[in-house]
């Protein structure tokens, strides 16, 4: 049994004391969904849990005619509010698309941001080297059975992936993260949050000790509104994705004039696919610029032994995605 104390927050502030307070052994809990697991498996050791499920659980519309999300506002919650659904399709799907009903009902947002990876060799305490649990340990993943892992932005310490869907929407929405912390407020590009292994695959993010998401903020977005995203696993409830896309495609007169694009279930972080986007824009939206904008993002993927089926995978799906925006009105001209 691992001793630790537990402690309800009664503001963004009390928590961050909390937490600050125990330094690197806190944990903020919401949900619990992925904590508890880790916590169970022993690889979370924490020795103060504060719980934030009271704080920040709101959606509220900006001045801007964004969204203005509270970390702690469920993924059934996000996923069917109206405007959610009207002006962010995408997130509304992804997020229907991740793990079961139960679950979603617990989750919060700024838990599943920082769920850790389901890499099998991350749990196998008892048989596998992992260096994002012990670093210095090595990665079996790599000569391992590694047909989940990374083909985008690994390193030679770790190959695992980044479990989440709604992030993959939130890398292609351009959401901004808000902290608060032991230094204050501070706002934080989605895109900035995650990182990529290196040597320190131990760090998930560029969070310091005791720093507390307290909302996420979509920008208003028009292209937005015309978007999809599509999930590829090995069976259609509650796995995690081999490959997944987060795409919105707006065109005018027969040319892209915007696109964002993300993918999922194939590096360390939500990949937010900016060589493609930087490909197609301009270009006469038809399969075959579709077809280079995807072979331009995946380029640089290195496969595993048994994951090269990815990179052929990921490209499909990428150019099937952009062709039902473009093809079935959701992206028609003038819109």
């Amino acid at each position: 049994m691992m001793p630790f104390t537990y402690t309800q927050a009664a503001d963004a502030d009390a928590a961050v004391r909390l937490a600050g307070g125990q330094q690197a052994g806190a944990r903020y809990l919401g949900g619990g969904t992925n904590l508890v697991d880790l916590i169970r498996e022993t690889i979370e050791r924490p020795t103060a849990l504060v719980d934030v499920t009271g704080l920040s659980d709101g959606i509220t519309e900006t001045d801007g005619g964004g969204l203005l999300i509270g970390a702690a506002v469920r993924n059934t919650a996000l996923a069917e509010h109206r405007l959610v659904r009207s002006r962010y399709p995408m997130l509304a799907r992804a997020i229907l698309a991740g793990a079961s009903p139960q679950i979603r009902n617990m989750a919060t947002v700024a838990g599943n941001i920082l769920q850790r990876t389901r890499c099998a060799y991350f749990y196998d305490q008892a048989g596998s080297r992992c260096n994002k649990r012990e670093p210095g340990q090595g990665c079996d993943a790599i000569d391992g059975f590694n047909r989940m892992h990374a083909i985008l932005g690994a390193s030679p310490s770790c190959v695992a992936t980044h479990p989440s869907d709604m992030c993959v929407a939130l890398a292609a929405l351009d959401a901004t993260v808000h902290l608060t912390g032991t230094q204050g407020e501070r706002r934080l590009p989605f895109a900035d949050l995650h990182r990529l292994p290196g040597d320190e695959p131990d760090r998930d993010t560029v969070l310091q000790p005791g720093d507390l998401i307290t909302a996420v903020e979509l920008p208003a977005l028009p292209t937005a509104a015309r978007s999809a995203y599509r999930k590829v696993r090995d069976r259609s409830s509650y796995a995690f994705a081999l490959v997944s896309v987060a795409a919105a495609l707006a065109v005018e007169n027969g040319t892209v004039t915007d696109v964002r694009l993300a993918l999922g279930g194939v590096a360390h972080k939500p990949w937010r696919a900016s060589k493609a986007e930087q490909a197609l824009r301009g270009q006469p939206a038809t399969e075959a610029a579709f077809q280079a904008a995807a072979a331009a993002e995946l380029a640089e993927a290195t496969p595993l032994r048994d994951n090269a089926f990815k990179v052929e995978l990921a490209q499909r799906v990428i150019v099937a995605v952009l062709g039902e925006l473009a093809e079935s009105g959701l992206a028609g001209d003038g819109a």
